[in-house]
């Protein structure tokens, strides 16, 4: 069991050693039996009606049904009101059906290859779709909602965003001990013990802003329950390894034993709720079929599976053994069998009807109130995301301050509160104060703000200071973001886990559970995304496009070349760029809510501000939007503390709003006739162009504009920009390498514009494999070379584009 607090171990030997513990009443075995009944027949119903179809059955371990439905029977008697589920693609439809207790039609016409989508996105195969259903529990009649979380083909990827929509339900309706939400996760055996992400969601359980005070995780173990013979057994390690990991019970019970796993099912549901723990109940089973319906296991384990075609089904075992003892009737039991197969045939037949898919119906996580009754956002415009100078002034006094009594602070933290103090008395923010002064005015208006990540409390370049740490008195903290006001929303900073894949993914789910919720990821350094690559790609970029699902997460990623190396330089953002959905050849008619309609139809955001002050609007605009988007921020490193990178308040105040594009607004603006060219950038370069354009005293001659929202790309505002100026070179300069980057993205884009009758030339590094170099002086010499480049105005004389 790998458990070392003896109350709990002598909890389990009473539960597992006590003689003749393991009794059911005939009204317990019948209601088993009826489970199993439904399992076995919804599975052979649709092997009969479509068996050229992919379905991945749960045939050899039907018994997962009862067993889930025993889990949520005694979670509600013990006062559960909110299970959510995560789960791989074996028996998901027989879940949906059996427990979630989806309509059956609404599975069947899922098979039908006529069936029109409705147009709300690509949607996603039957096999991978979720669902939300609140109803009563028979077994307890109390009303019980369930959560069954849609998952791509990645196996167990779904593990910690289930977690991290538990933690948010849990701590919206004050459940800080995890006695009216949990969840339960299934796994296959071997993606259990195999994919590191089980042991990143398992690791977060002990810490406090990411524990959901204990899972109870059911493993179908395709181990042969049958036979100890080892030439029968599977290859991959038995889910024992994992205990040892994560210090947890595994209850091992053999499927073919129905009343057995009934039992031990009990006893993990009485465990999590009891203790606070995770619990993982191991079905050992075996898989009737190959990898799916489709497949021939025979060509790779024939041995394997000529005694599996032997076996007979837990559903004819335990029928007779029921109908021996007197339980039930042989009548009974096929008016049982007759009863369910009446309920699909007559499910199939109103199947037929349904003519138009419509993904919404499988929502997973809805948010009452916040669409229209159709799913529509209530209107199609953003109020400006500016405040009064009057709450500027106040959040930045109490980020300068201790608002807790006889707590001893760092003498350097003293000097950062002081200047950030004489910040305020003066009317500028740097990013550090522009960051606090966005997070607290949305939580005056009541939404919750949360940020996670590694060292986020204190800012991986010490620049945040959101915890105070008393230097005198061991673990006492204090949040002043917390002390802003009475009656203000909650402000949770934490720092996670060394895990991007599983950390990233826990604030996804947490984001789920409601739109009123600033959540961000911050990355260490921007390309550490890359180890949670499958949660961008599988859930953030296509999320609401597969599953209708809105999210409005933020990932916060540093980025920026300053000769640190190929690890800690970019964040990529070449690749968020190739997995936007607006396209680069359509030229989009404008109108006067075009800058909103065009957030509402992409399938996430990207900026890069070149401002305090654009950062602050572009967090509280992500509030203020009528809608959910996910957004990614490639924020800065060196500008943290850039003397030039400060913004006033009259850049924050009420009436000012977030710029997707900042023009040029010096002497190149005021003769643009005269404009030679004209640079377009994004980030931190701008103010390496801004400094060589004076040093080389060509600011009437050179205009820089910076594109603050790269995507989706701000042709409106861009369109003005190249029209200003017709007779200038139009330049894309980039500090990034010229296969990543954002040339790529922008160039066509900005060919579009102009009908393709200007050129859009290229200024920046050249192809590299590797995102930066490690060398301090060949970084230095690659930017002195693109900048001699970006001002010399004969570089593209004579040349082809």
């Amino acid at each position: 069991m790998f458990i070392n607090d003896v109350e709990q171990c002598q909890w389990i030997r009473q539960k597992f050693e006590t003689p003749g513990i393991m009794k059911f009443t005939n009204e317990e075995k019948r209601t088993l039996l009826a489970r199993l009944v439904r399992s076995m027949r919804f599975e052979d119903f649709l092997a009969r009606k479509w068996s050229s179809e992919k379905r991945f059955g749960l045939e050899g371990c039907e018994v997962m049904i009862p067993a889930l439905k025993t889990i949520i029977d005694k979670s509600s008697e013990m006062g559960i009101e909110y299970v959510i589920m995560g789960m791989p693609h074996r028996g998901r439809l027989n879940v949906l059906a059996n427990v979630i207790r989806k309509e059956l039609e609404q599975i069947f016409c899922q098979f039908d290859p006529k069936l029109e989508a409705a147009d709300e996105g690509s949607g996603d195969v039957k096999y991978h779709l979720g669902m939300y259903h609140e109803r009563i529990n028979r077994t307890t009649n109390k009303k019980i909602t369930l959560s069954l979380m849609a998952n791509p083909s990645h196996l167990e990827a779904v593990d910690p965003v289930v977690q991290g929509k538990t933690k948010a339900e849990q701590f919206y309706r004050g459940d800080t001990a995890g006695k009216k939400v949990m969840s339960i996760l299934l796994h296959g055996d071997a993606a259990f013990a195999g994919q590191g992400v089980v042991y990143e969601t398992f690791h977060l359980s002990d810490l406090p802003s990411y524990t959901t005070n204990g899972t109870i995780h059911v493993v179908v173990n395709n181990q042969i329950g049958f036979t100890t013979d080892p030439r029968m057994a599977r290859s991959s390690p038995y889910p024992t390894d994992v205990a040892r990991v994560v210090n947890a019970p595994i209850f091992h019970v053999n499927a073919d034993d129905p009343e057995a796993v009934m039992y031990v099912c009990n006893v993990a549901a009485e465990w999590r709720n009891t203790f606070n723990k995770d619990v993982v109940v191991d079905l050992v089973c075996y898989r009737r079929r190959g990898h799916n319906e489709m497949d021939e296991p025979m060509f790779t384990q024939p041995l394997m599976y000529k005694q599996i075609h032997k076996q007979v089904p837990v559903l004819k075992k335990y029928a007779d053994k029921l109908i021996a003892d007197g339980t039930v009737t042989l009548q009974e039991f096929e008016e049982e069998i007759a009863k369910y197969d009446r309920i699909c045939e007559e499910a199939y037949t109103r199947s037929k009807d349904n003519k138009i898919l419509h993904i919404k119906h499988w929502l997973d996580s809805p948010w009452p109130g916040f669409f229209n009754v159709d799913g529509e956002p209530k209107s199609m415009s953003c109020p400006p995301t500016g405040i009064s100078e009057d709450l500027l002034t106040h959040i930045g006094n109490v980020a300068s301050s201790v608002p807790v009594k006889d707590f001893k602070i760092h003498s350097g933290l003293s000097r950062i509160l002081k200047a950030r103090l004489e910040m305020t008395k003066n009317r500028v923010v740097d990013w550090a104060l522009a960051e606090y002064m966005a997070f607290g005015s949305v939580l005056k208006e009541g939404i919750h703000v949360r940020l996670s990540g590694q060292d986020v409390e204190r800012g991986t370049f010490s620049h945040r200071h959101h915890v105070l740490h008393d230097q005198e008195v061991d673990k006492r903290t204090c949040v002043p973001m917390n002390h802003l006001w009475e009656q203000q929303a909650p402000y949770t900073v934490c720092n996670s886990s060394l895990s991007e894949y599983g950390v990233l993914g826990f604030e996804l789910g947490f984001a789920m559970a409601s739109p009123n919720a600033l959540v961000c990821w911050e990355a260490q350094f921007g390309d550490f995304h890359n180890t949670a690559q499958c949660i961008i790609d599988q859930f953030i970029s296509s999320g609401q496009a597969k599953w209708v699902r809105h999210n409005g997460i933020v990932l916060l990623l540093p980025h920026g070349m300053e000769g640190m190396g190929p690890e800690h330089s970019s964040a990529r953002p070449e690749r968020f760029l190739q997995m936007s959905n607006d396209d680069s050849d359509a030229y989009p008619e404008f109108s006067e809510q075009f800058e909103v309609s065009q957030l509402y139809e992409c399938n996430w955001i990207v900026v890069n501000c070149s401002t305090p002050a654009n950062y602050f609007h572009v967090l509280r605009r992500q509030i203020l939007l009528p809608f959910r988007k996910p957004l990614i921020v490639l924020t800065p490193k060196s500008l943290l503390r850039h003397p030039e990178a400060k913004s006033s308040f009259d850049e924050m105040v009420t009436g000012t709003t977030f710029q997707r594009v900042i023009p040029e607004n010096g002497p190149a603006a005021q003769a643009p006739h005269e404009v030679k060219r004209v640079i377009f950038c994004t980030g931190k370069v701008y103010y390496d162009l801004v400094k060589e354009r004076k040093n080389q005293d060509l600011e009437k001659q050179v205009a820089i504009t910076r594109l603050e929202q790269i995507s989706p790309f701000p042709f409106d505002l861009l369109k003005e920009e190249l029209e200003k100026y017709p007779s200038a070179d139009l330049v894309w300069c980039q500090e990034e390498h010229k296969n990543s980057g954002y040339y790529d993205y922008v160039k066509p884009r900005f060919r579009t514009i102009v009908n393709r009758t200007r050129p859009i030339w290229y200024v920046g590094r050249e192809p590299a494999a590797a995102a930066a170099t490690g060398n301090k002086n060949m970084h230095l010499v690659s930017l002195r070379r693109f900048l001699d480049t970006a001002f010399n105005l004969e570089a593209f004389e004579g040349k082809t584009f």
